[in-house]
């Protein structure tokens, strides 16, 4: 897809990320939860205070893909303490990739990829880890076709469900 922009959020953008953050992870997930479960996560993870504090942790970093100035896109990256699982100084995580539903399957996702891999290794990272769900084959087949390998497994609580995801890796250096 041509003439997108990626570009690093701050709290100026604080709406368009709850917007962004909202809408896709409820048309990622919400066919196979509970309309409870997605309205508790949406609430608790895409508050304003929640992304307040994440804008402002120097150990997260957030990334709009955008198209035409519209914001289409986003990713959200953790170093160091503010990793969700692993925290590992030589690792970088990828918390999120999400795009708008019209957007998927144009290469939007692999750009926000890309930034990702080039943020880990300016910053001299030996690897990329996520988690994702394990019913979420189309992300799985996106990750290992980046060369991610399943490593590891962990649980994700989205409301009063305790969900598995698969805990994938990406070596850049060492071993």
């Amino acid at each position: 897809m041509e003439n997108v922009t990626i570009t690093s959020v701050t709290l100026a953008h604080i709406g368009q990320l709850q917007k962004i953050g909202k809408q896709t992870f409820f048309d990622t997930y919400s066919a196979d939860n509970t309309p409870e479960n997605m309205e508790r996560y949406l609430k608790e993870k895409f508050s304003l205070e929640t992304l307040t504090a994440e804008l402002n942790d120097q150990n997260t970093a957030f990334y709009f893909a955008s198209h035409n100035n519209d914001v289409i896109g986003y990713l959200k990256l953790n170093f160091g303490t503010s990793q969700t699982a692993i925290k590992d100084d030589k690792a970088l995580e990828i918390e999120r990739i999400y795009v708008l539903r019209t957007y998927q399957g144009k290469g939007v996702g692999q750009l926000l990829y890309n930034k990702a891999i080039q943020v880990a290794k300016q910053n001299g990272k030996d690897y990329v880890w996520l988690g994702v769900w394990e019913k979420n084959p189309r992300a799985i087949r996106f990750y290992e076709k980046n060369g991610f390998v399943i490593f590891d497994k962990h649980l994700f609580q989205l409301g009063d469900d305790l969900q598995k995801d698969f805990l994938m890796k990406y070596q850049l250096k060492g071993n």
